[in-house]
């Protein structure tokens, strides 16, 4: 008696052994299928409206950073160049020099005199030979005038007589683009006496020279 319900207890625990790695095997195919279906599922999920979760950021996040971070160029690039507006030469960058002398004129005139002729074909030698040299052409006048506007009209003599100049050492082989102009009219006035002879010396067109 005793050995027959000890077989049947023995095959009464094998039995549930089996069924319990049964139900095991039986619970893990259901698990591994429903990760494949829920994985073959993701492509379609945008048919529902929702977002697959990916690590890849969506198109409108990388526009919404590259918004907050715009490319900016290279601190060493420089900025776009503008035009310098041209305004007086730095008048003490030029000076006087002996081997250019000045001319004079006659009152109320611009024309070159016969006299300062050779004055103005040595200079013109000198700025040939003399090429990294630029030169600065003052003009000037004495301080007569019948006029209200005395003053600007001195200024617009002075400019023609620095002009007059200009243009014939042009002549002589001077390059115009070495030349600047300046009128002061009867700003600067070499001689301040009340006298003929020291107008006469104001009225002159006076040669100052800077290296390139």
């Amino acid at each position: 008696m005793s050995l027959s319900s000890g077989r049947k207890n023995t095959g009464l625990e094998r039995l549930r052994h089996a069924t319990g790695r049964r139900w095991t095997a039986c619970v893990a195919i259901v698990a591994l299928g429903a990760m494949t279906v829920l994985t073959g599922c993701r492509p379609t999920l945008s048919r529902f409206g929702l977002a697959a979760v990916t690590d890849e950021p969506s198109p409108a996040a990388a526009l919404t950073e590259a918004q907050a971070n715009p490319v900016t160029a290279p601190s060493g690039t420089p900025p776009p160049r503008r035009d310098q507006p041209i305004g007086l030469p730095r008048l003490r960058d030029y000076q006087s020099i002996r081997e250019l002398r000045d001319i004079y004129f006659d009152v109320g005139e611009s024309a070159i005199r016969q006299v300062d002729v050779k004055i103005l074909d040595a200079n013109a030698a000198w700025l040939r030979a003399n090429p990294r040299y630029v030169l600065l052409i003052e003009g000037h006048s004495d301080n007569q005038g019948a006029t209200n506007r005395k003053k600007e009209f001195n200024v617009d003599l002075g400019d023609r007589r620095a002009q007059a100049a200009m243009n014939y050492l042009v002549g002589e082989g001077v390059d115009a683009s070495r030349i600047t102009l300046l009128s002061y009219g009867e700003e600067r006035p070499q001689c301040t006496e009340d006298t003929e002879r020291c107008r006469s010396r104001n009225r002159r067109a006076h040669f100052l020279v800077k290296q390139r």
